[in-house]
């Protein structure tokens, strides 16, 4: 455990570096508190926005009131991680659920640094590994451990159970890091749209490219991980990386158009390519839309 330690902050310290660089030293923002809650009400003075105005005090006659706000303190970064058997796609050294468990590593120990909670959640068809957010370096640490150590009991998915036990065990609004191949037959739309608008969603999707570019080698047995069953394909037919990369972009099409229907942000992070930069760029499109609001 002690390289994945060396290796995660090693790639967290990279990160936070590269966003500093790139926003002049607004990381912190991409873990900080997204919600407002009610503090005081003072006198309006010239410049304030006259939406935060207290109607009901300014009424009484005694003058014009404003409302003031402060960030809630305790953010909640929790991670819901699919680690069904069809993640486990990909070279012996590189699978997409090695990978998903590095990022969630990494933006577990970064959110932790910045000063929230994180929790996890681990599913597949079933409830694999439910940690409840705290704080604290060496809860981080622990998080990570029991991640790495964790072996599924089933190889089945069931994105919409996972995203309806989310959506009962978060009361505040939290920012959920979903990641997932997306590869699941049953809709679970509706309860993503759900999730969505009580949180602050991002989707990291994991692809590898066997999934679009399936090698032609003949006609071979596949293993369906998920199903338990072996099918044999003729990989040479051209009707087949027809098919297989139709179904691959139809699903990830479907994931980024709910994204940008949702105002969710979305990440595809490729077996094959550094996620590194693509965490920066995510988190550079973080802040630059935290820094219109």
């Amino acid at each position: 455990m002690k390289e994945i330690f060396q290796k995660l902050n090693k790639y967290e310290i990279q990160i936070r570096k590269a966003v500093d660089a790139r926003m002049q030293g607004n990381y912190n923002s991409v873990f900080k508190g997204t919600g407002l809650e009610f503090d005081d009400i003072r006198a309006y003075q010239y410049g304030d926005d006259v939406r935060s105005i207290d109607w009901n005090v300014t009424a009484k006659g005694h003058g014009v009131f404003v409302k003031t706000f402060k960030e809630e303190k305790e953010q909640t970064v929790f991670f819901m991680l699919d680690v069904s058997a069809s993640q486990t796609v990909g070279l012996q050294s590189q699978k997409k659920l090695d990978l998903a468990k590095e990022i969630a590593g990494v933006l577990t120990i970064s959110a932790i640094k910045q000063g929230s909670q994180a929790g996890m959640f681990c599913f597949s068809d079933m409830r694999e590994k439910y940690i409840k957010p705290h704080k604290g370096l060496n809860y981080a640490y622990m998080i990570v451990q029991s991640l790495f150590k964790l072996n599924p009991l089933s190889i089945k998915t069931d994105i919409n159970q996972a995203l309806f036990f989310g959506l009962n065990i978060l009361k505040r609004r939290s920012i959920v890091i979903l990641i997932s191949d997306f590869i699941d037959e049953k809709p679970y739309e509706n309860s993503l749209k759900a999730i969505a608008r009580r949180h602050d969603l991002i989707i990291i999707q994991m692809v590898d490219p066997i999934e679009t570019n399936f090698p032609k080698v003949g006609i071979v047995p596949v293993e369906d991980k998920e199903q338990g069953r072996t099918v044999w394909l003729n990989t040479s037919s051209g009707l087949f990386a027809k098919l297989v990369a139709e179904r691959f972009n139809q699903q990830r099409n479907r994931i980024e158009l709910f994204c940008k229907q949702n105002q969710v942000n979305y990440l595809a992070v490729k077996t094959d390519e550094d996620y590194v930069p693509q965490l920066v760029r995510l988190f550079k499109v973080r802040n630059r839309g935290m820094k219109s609001q």
